[in-house]
């Protein structure tokens, strides 16, 4: 019984469960796509990432971390983490997801704008039915570089572990629900606070959609990029890439590595579609 309560926790199933125990009847309630599965294409694949990339991530990241942090207390005053640990814990935790959603747009920016780069992140432009479990088909490398550039500033700079926990508790159930097949939009808060639809126009195989809406949790800041899409109160009707990759958990895992094609439309972006006149 130890070893399968370890094994459980290892896994983190009890979580998953805990997770879709939320999330499958609110997308059933609240189906954005009416017609879309629990089971759907691709299910299974996406769950090898959520058990698979978890621990391959958070490894990855502690080394880096470990490292990262030795690197700059040689670097910064020793008086910086003191000073932000001294503000309130609701301060700490604001700018904590001020500065974390900053790192993350900035890389998930160059994600879109470098092609080799773009074909990590390909990986999870390829999903086709937008739904919670969708959120993690994330490839590890591509996790492990968005997540550093996001939370490496937060612990460099001392915030307190508290206020992390917080963010990270924010991030992680938003996340989900941004990729839920929900409709679900948040009125004038749309501006402030990304929804469903603000995501759902990320992943959608629409030219005027393109590198677009790249925070992960705060829209003015693709407002101030000038990569924000928020047409009304609409969805898009189609998601994935031109050319669809294999829907294979260790065929997308190495595909990245293969050779570069001619151009980023051609394999995993779809195509600009003609203008009408």
């Amino acid at each position: 019984m130890t070893i399968l309560q370890n094994l459980v926790d290892l896994l983190g199933l009890k979580a998953v469960l805990l997770t879709a125990f939320v999330f499958v009847p609110v997308e059933r309630l609240f189906a954005l796509h009416k017609g879309q599965k629990v089971l759907r294409k691709a299910l299974l694949n996406d769950l090898v990432f959520l058990f698979v990339n978890g621990w391959l991530v958070r490894s990855a990241l502690a080394v880096t971390f470990v490292v990262a942090m030795a690197i700059f207390s040689l670097i910064l005053p020793a008086g910086i983490g003191p000073a932000v640990q001294s503000q309130p814990l609701w301060l700490q935790a604001a700018e904590v997801i001020l500065i974390a959603d900053i790192g993350q747009y900035l890389a998930h920016r160059a994600f879109h704008a470098v092609p080799f780069l773009w074909k990590f992140h390909a990986v999870h432009h390829s999903i086709e039915e937008l739904d919670w479990v969708a959120a993690y088909r994330v490839h590890p490398l591509d996790q492990i570089a968005t997540k550093a550039a996001s939370l490496l500033p937060v612990f460099i700079l001392g915030y307190s572990e508290a206020a992390i926990a917080i963010y990270y508790m924010i991030f992680q159930w938003h996340a989900l629900l941004l990729h839920a097949n929900v409709r679900l939009t948040v009125g004038p808060l749309k501006w402030i606070v990304a929804s469903p639809q603000f995501h759902h126009w990320h992943h959608a195989n629409e030219r005027k959609a393109y590198d677009k809406n790249f925070a992960a949790q705060l829209p003015l800041l693709d407002l101030l990029g000038g990569t924000l899409h928020l047409p009304g109160n609409t969805f898009p009707e189609q998601y994935g890439v031109d050319k669809p990759l294999p829907q294979n958990y260790f065929r997308q895992l190495v595909r990245p590595f293969m050779p570069l094609p001619k151009s980023r439309a051609s394999e995993a972006t779809p195509a600009p579609a003609e203008e009408n006149s």
